[in-house]
């Protein structure tokens, strides 16, 4: 199989949609289009509608075929999918039979070298999942070294985060920080690895990546959009590919599926009724066979659930991490 065939074909994809169980009349949101591997199994059930949504343009104009081929079944809108609730609204959905997401950075973006995502790859330091606000290459010239540690840090859960947030602020003095390989080959000096262990360079890009598109703060929006847009019965399918987006994920069920009932030491709280009940007590995870189709599904958790006929909970307040705004304002 090429690497193109390779593309439309989600990791986990097939559990996913399973998950979903989509049904005639149905009406599901591909919350991250991609290459439109999840609205292709969707709509092989026949009477299935979907909204794809995707903040990258080049993926919206990828399935303009697919479209044309869906006899109206399948709508694209390029959108982030924290605003899944609005979008569906805007197409005259007030709610849905399924929901699935796919976390993180497509295999298509790595791809492409001039979209700035990969070390391995000689390109621009952009790294936008869309095609607006500031760059990769913005975040390293202007945020202060405290700031990039913390980045660094918390997204990119890398130890080493103040020797590269300090050697970053070095080198940007001598001449600016613009392409993917001029930052690896910064990071490399600080950072050591064996061989046989990940790309010195690996957390810090993942880092700057997730800070720059906000994607644990869209992550946790776009569950609390799902949350309120999901029929009774409808279904909750998400797919992620590291710990953070994992443990983001499972905080979010777990909280939402926990049943009242106060401590015998407390006095008794009111509490929201469960609001979903968790289909997937452990996370499905790829077998041998696709992993070594795809080295990628090796890190890959699926967590599932199906909406309660509680009302939706009231979202949560976002973490207090560094926040993409601030840092580029200089506060």
């Amino acid at each position: 199989m090429n690497s193109a065939a390779q593309r439309h074909i989600p990791v986990l994809g097939r559990q996913a949609v399973e998950m979903l169980a989509p049904r005639d009349g149905g009406i599901y949101v591909d919350a991250t289009f991609g290459a439109g591997g999840y609205s292709r199994a969707i709509l092989d059930t026949a009477g299935t509608r979907v909204i794809g949504i995707d903040r990258d343009r080049i993926a919206i104009s990828g399935g303009f075929e697919l479209v044309d081929r869906s006899d109206g079944r399948l709508t694209l809108v390029e959108d982030r999918f924290s605003n899944l609730a609005e979008v569906c609204a805007a197409q005259g959905f007030q709610a849905v039979d399924g929901v699935v997401m796919d976390v993180g950075v497509s295999s298509m973006q790595l791809d492409e070298a001039n979209r700035g995502f990969s070390f391995r790859l000689e390109g621009p330091l952009d790294m936008r999942m869309g095609h607006d606000g500031p760059t990769a290459a913005d975040v390293i010239a202007r945020a202060s070294e405290a700031d990039l540690a913390n980045i660094i840090y918390i997204f990119g859960e890398e130890r080493h985060s103040r020797g590269v947030a300090k050697a970053i602020v070095a080198a940007r003095k001598e001449a600016p920080i613009t392409t993917t390989k001029t930052l690896a080959e910064i990071v490399a000096k600080v950072v050591w690895s064996k061989p046989g262990e990940i790309h010195p360079a690996t957390r810090t890009f993942q880092a700057l990546r997730i800070f720059v598109n906000e994607e644990l703060d869209e992550l946790h929006l776009a569950l609390s959009a799902a949350e309120r847009v999901l029929k009774p019965g409808g279904r909750l399918a998400v797919v992620s590919f590291h710990s953070l987006e994992d443990r983001i994920v499972k905080n979010f069920l777990v909280e939402r599926a926990r049943a009242g009932g106060g401590s015998r030491h407390l006095p008794e709280v009111a509490q929201a009724a469960p609001s979903f009940a968790i289909l997937t007590k452990r996370p499905v995870t790829a077998d041998d066979a696709e992993i070594s189709a795809n080295p990628r599904a090796r890190s890959a958790k699926l967590r599932a659930a199906e909406r309660t006929q509680a009302a939706a909970h009231a979202a949560a307040t976002l973490p207090a991490w560094p926040v993409l705004g601030d840092v580029m304002r200089g506060g």
